[in-house]
């Protein structure tokens, strides 16, 4: 393998939320996500975020939308926030040519810390669409559990997606940190 120069980390601005967007957009929805594993393409159809959703969370009092590049050019971003005194993550993107290179852990490892150091939390979680086995596997790999807690899938709601199936549902993954 090639030496790669080191990811740098920042926190996304506003001038940030378009690239945001097409980051997310291009690793989840349509047949570009198709390209990487992390495609909701056979689940949902629709948006899978906004730029009203990028800066809100950008906005957002303890919060922080993390930004991955290298060389200037973005690479993955995720979204961290205390929520009611636990971490939460979310958003979480890579460029789907270059999912399974490592970047994806390097983001999670940036975001826990993030969450234990800045923000204080010993406890980070996130929902997962229960039936993305491959997915809910890869954060079991990196210290996550599977909590029980599902909650409903927001039907009706298209800021999430225009579902493909009737049997959608969250679960809640945590980890402590």
């Amino acid at each position: 393998m090639s030496w790669l120069p080191p990811l740098e980390f920042r926190a996304a601005t506003a001038r940030d939320v378009d690239a945001v967007v097409a980051l997310v957009e291009s690793a989840y929805r349509g047949e570009a996500s198709r390209t990487g594993w992390t495609t909701e393409a056979d689940l949902l159809d629709g948006r899978r975020t906004g730029p009203d959703d990028v800066l809100a969370s950008i906005d957002r009092a303890r919060s922080q939308v993390l930004l991955a590049e290298r060389g200037g050019k973005l690479m993955a971003c995720a979204h961290v926030a205390d929520d009611d005194g636990f971490g939460y993550f979310g958003m979480f993107s890579v460029v789907p040519g270059l999912q399974r290179a490592g970047i994806g852990t390097q983001v999670l490892a940036e975001a826990e810390r993030i969450v234990r150091e800045q923000f204080g939390l010993r406890t980070l979680r996130m929902t997962v669409i229960d039936v993305r086995e491959e997915l809910i596997a890869y954060y079991e790999r990196r210290g996550y559990r599977r909590t029980g807690i599902r909650k409903p899938f927001p039907y009706g709601d298209e800021r999430f997606g225009l579902p493909r199936r009737s049997d959608l549902r969250f679960e809640v993954l945590e980890k402590a940190l």
